[in-house]
């Protein structure tokens, strides 16, 4: 029966997205709002730091079950890192009412993330193929975290320390930025000459 085709691929629809990393990923979303109101609302930036400590800790989950149980999928690709950007972000402009040097991984991160994200949904739509994240894209996010943990944990953080962790930030975001945008540039380019032999044969 027509109906019984239809049925199953609705299944498998719903087992491709709704797995526990799309659903963990979804939950760092949820924790966006909650991060804005304990920062600028109560100005509790321990309990900040937490709820931020506890969106990592989903992350890290999600991946290993992704990777363990084989629930790694085209929608947790791209689910995952926009739940990690809009995260970082949120937390970056909380941190910028107090510190304003924190506007330079902002504007790296920014520019980074339009650039590749821009490139990286062209090279989707040339070969279908989703990247995902590189080794220096991880120590990025990992002195990320480490420079805003810091600036909320330590209240009182003296300026030398705050900046050397900003810049060194910021210089981690570039060179990942540098990778990523060369990395999606070769896959187009090798994605138009493939088309073009395709062509000509």
């Amino acid at each position: 029966m027509r109906g019984e085709p239809m049925q199953q691929e609705n299944k498998d629809v719903f087992k491709t997205v709704f797995t526990i990393p799309n659903v963990l990923s979804f939950a760092r979303l949820c924790m966006i709002p909650l991060i804005i109101w304990l920062y600028c609302v109560k100005g509790n930036y321990v309990w900040t730091g937490y709820v931020i400590i506890a969106s990592g800790a989903t992350d890290v989950i999600d991946g290993f079950i992704a990777r363990t149980f084989h629930m790694v999928s085209d929608l947790g690709k791209i689910l995952d890192p926009i739940a990690d950007k809009f995260t970082q972000a949120t937390v970056l402009f909380c941190l910028l009412l107090r510190y304003p040097m924190v506007l330079l991984p902002l504007i790296a991160m920014t520019l980074k993330e339009t650039f590749v994200g821009t490139t990286g949904f062209m090279v989707i739509q040339k070969n279908g193929k989703v990247m995902g994240a590189v080794w220096h894209g991880k120590v990025a996010t990992l002195l990320l975290y480490a420079m805003m943990m810091l600036h909320l944990f330590w209240y009182d953080i003296t300026p030398l320390v705050s900046n050397i962790f900003i810049i060194a930030c910021t210089v981690m975001i570039c060179v990942s930025f540098f990778f990523y945008g060369a990395a999606n540039i070769r896959a187009l380019k090798q994605a138009e000459a493939e088309k073009k032999a395709a062509e000509a044969e």
